[in-house]
């Protein structure tokens, strides 16, 4: 850590006499452990490789993956991991001292402009710890004066309603649900519920459910309340659905798991923020800015690093004081890859594929879609059998299938990595499992 500095002889002799203990090793009696740890015996690398290669042997792979609901299996380019593991990236942490950590900084600033680019707003900070983060301290940033009440829709991931009603129990933030109707944001009672008091309403695009909401709409009944408008977006939608700065958003947020991140059995994982311009000092984190040296060449400085990593502490808006530089990275390389024409053909396979296997799906008497809006690349089928029993059949032929939600629910997710002969068997295995 920066700003380390070891004690001397001097100050461990003035410690010692302060604690009161002679010699000083009777500081360490006194908080030795008096019993063996209950821990196997060491073993020779040999030994433990083989140990640890049968533990991970237990783990399922699946080939085929029909779930979603918050971290999503696309394509990464060889090139992604290709750049993204080179040493002077892996090694490279955060720059506590800036000025000397060029490589880094630029970095974080491609990455900035690429998120910022892609959502539309102002700017972005150098990411946060995951996307549920990312929405509970976007919803921080809105709190001040009077208006100290949060709203968020009840459909938006339960993951993130959950993360964002610990952070307001917090800071003791009033959290309101939005409730559902038919799948999407009830904006009659969105309106009901927005008040003097709202500091700001909380919205997933696409939603939980699959289903795209009508945030134009939704931003404008929160801007006529006086409240900031979140937007959570799936990185992946923006390529084809409306940019948060277009809906009217003050901030955007979201999981940045699907620009290159593997599932990785859960993480790690980055999220992204960005937002206007006039709530820039009040955004966590650090920002990173472009800027020339003394010989007028190209040089990238910390522009703007929230306080809660320095001094005046009692007075920040978040813990976050570190970022997924590494995830972030690999996420820019993952952009610049594909370029906005690649990512548009991606989101156009997603939909196109999700669109073909819900058609499938419902050929099948008794699979119904339980909502009737549009959706991007998840849907709601309700089924006429157990969705227990009917995934078990589904991993006995290799394949996940979707998340069981509500009674006889499954919250099917399809990507450009999902082939029609995957979704065709996929779907005659749901129809032998109905029919029986």
């Amino acid at each position: 850590m920066s700003g380390f500095i070891p004690s001397g002889a001097s100050d461990r002799e003035e410690m010692r006499k302060f604690l009161g203990y002679e010699p000083f090793s009777e500081l360490s009696e006194d908080v030795k452990l008096k019993r063996a740890l209950n821990i196997p015996e060491g073993m020779p690398e040999q030994s433990v490789r083989r140990e640890v290669e049968k533990l991970a042997s237990q783990n399922k792979v699946f080939d085929t993956v029909f779930r979603g609901a918050g971290a999503y299996r696309h394509y990464i380019p060889a090139v992604v991991g290709a750049i993204a593991r080179k040493e002077e990236f892996v090694t490279a942490y955060t720059p506590y001292q800036p000025e000397i950590s060029q490589g880094i900084l630029q970095a974080i600033f491609e990455y900035q402009t690429l998120i910022c680019r892609l959502t539309g707003m102002d700017v972005s900070n150098a990411s946060v710890y995951d996307g549920a983060t990312a929405a509970a301290a976007a919803s921080a940033m809105c709190v001040s004066g009077g208006r100290n009440r949060v709203l968020i829709s009840e459909t938006v991931n339960p993951q993130v309603i959950e993360t964002v009603k610990t952070y307001c129990g917090g800071k003791n933030i009033e959290l309101t649900l939005v409730p559902a109707k038919d799948g999407v944001t009830d904006t009659a009672k969105l309106s009901e519920r927005l008040g003097p008091d709202a500091a700001c309403c909380i919205v997933q695009q696409p939603n939980f459910h699959g289903l795209i909401e009508d945030t134009k709409k939704i931003g404008d009944i929160a801007r006529n309340a006086g409240a900031k408008y979140i937007l959570s977006c799936n990185p992946i939608s923006l390529a084809l659905l409306k940019r948060p700065s277009k809906a009217g958003a003050d901030i955007a947020v979201g999981e940045g798991q699907p620009l290159g991140i593997p599932l990785s059995y859960g993480g790690p994982y980055f999220g992204f923020m960005a937002c206007k311009s006039e709530l820039v000092r009040r955004l966590p984190g650090r920002i990173v800015g472009e800027t020339a040296d003394k010989q007028g060449r190209r040089a990238f400085v910390l522009t703007l690093q929230a306080r809660e990593q320095h001094i005046r502490r009692e007075k920040a808006d978040s813990n976050i004081c570190s970022n997924q530089a590494h995830c972030a990275l690999q996420a820019a390389v993952y952009l610049n890859a594909l370029g906005f024409s690649g990512l548009q053909s991606v989101a156009r396979q997603c939909v196109s594929n999700a669109h073909y296997f819900a058609k499938n799906l419902c050929e099948t008497k008794g699979v119904t879609l339980r909502f009737s809006g549009e959706f991007f690349h998840e849907f709601v089928t309700d089924l006429p059998v157990d969705t227990e029993k009917l995934l078990s059949k589904l991993e006995e032929h290799g394949i996940l299938g979707g998340l069981p939600v509500g009674d006889r629910g499954i919250l099917w997710c399809a990507t450009e990595l999902n082939t029609r002969e995957e979704m065709d068997f996929a779907a005659a295995i749901v129809k032998e499992a109905c029919g029986k």
